[in-house]
């Protein structure tokens, strides 16, 4: 459980990232939202077989972490949470599809580790482009661009809470199990049959910690809508420009695969 709250604790550095002042960090959030869902559409849209053609979409959250001053190594971690996940949804498809795609001199390349290895690739990519918008953006400004692009309002709301207090429930786990190895000698009272006592008192803390939560937003006057952007938004040319550029670039790379483009140019067998 503590290895848990210093996951979490590591997560809430993303909020502290997007209070930097560079370039993407000043852009409005909705011109970030919506060129990250269209890059992220672009990439899933590919087929299964397809990977070479994904690679050169590395440009867009490369070029965002060297702009918005992003710590790599800190991206990269979180990055590599997502990696096992992905690896767990393409295990099988080299038992299921031996289809012999390619050879490598004697090597039979089935398209069950080529479709493996494209979803690896996709959840790199779009985890990557997520994460980085969060770190650019932050979350609570997320919520409220999704607010502003007609996201129904309560769903906004919700998901701004669930993201908010996520770290709340952390907190109540933490202290419930600091209590439970306090009042244990030995490993007793740490069995698995203890364990469903602890996740009751877990859920009746967290309830009325939700309780105390909700009677002190409406006496501050919450009337369900969330006022969260740390800075003034404004929808410019700035951005028409960011998301025209980065749009463009990504219909291209998506109807033309460059890097077979560039090596039938150095080899000449361009059609």
């Amino acid at each position: 459980m503590l290895a848990i709250d210093g996951s979490f604790l590591d997560f809430k550095q993303l909020d502290l990232l997007a209070l930097r002042q560079t370039p993407v960090h000043r852009l409005d959030p909705r011109a970030k939202v919506l060129t990250t869902f269209c890059f992220i559409v672009c990439v899933v849209s590919f087929d299964r077989y397809q990977i070479s053609a994904m690679l050169p979409f590395m440009i867009y959250p490369a070029v965002l972490m060297a702009v918005g001053d992003l710590p790599f190594g800190y991206i990269l971690r979180k990055i590599m949470i997502v990696i096992p996940f992905a690896l767990l949804i393409g295990l099988f498809n080299p038992v299921f599809d031996r289809q012999v795609l390619m050879q490598i001199g004697s090597l039979d390349i089935w398209g069950g580790w080529i479709s493996c290895l494209s979803i690896l690739i996709r959840a790199i990519l779009t985890a990557s482009a997520a994460i980085i918008l969060v770190a650019i953006t932050g979350f609570p400004s997320i919520c409220e661009a999704l607010e502003k692009l007609k996201m129904p309002q309560t769903f906004a709301v919700q998901l701004l809470f669930l993201y908010r207090y996520i770290f709340v429930l952390t907190d109540e786990g933490v202290r419930t199990a600091r209590a439970r190895q306090l009042r244990t000698f030995g490993k007793r009272g740490l069995g698995i049959r203890h364990f469903g006592s602890l996740v009751g008192h877990l859920l009746l803390r967290t309830w009325e910690r939700a309780e105390r939560i909700h009677m002190a937003m409406l006496a501050r006057g919450f009337a369900g809508e969330v006022h969260s952007s740390r800075r003034p938004s404004h929808f410019g040319r700035t951005e028409v420009l960011f998301m025209a550029g980065w749009i463009t670039l990504f219909i291209l790379l998506r109807i033309f695969n460059a890097p077979q483009l560039l090596g039938g140019l150095f080899t000449g067998t361009m059609p």
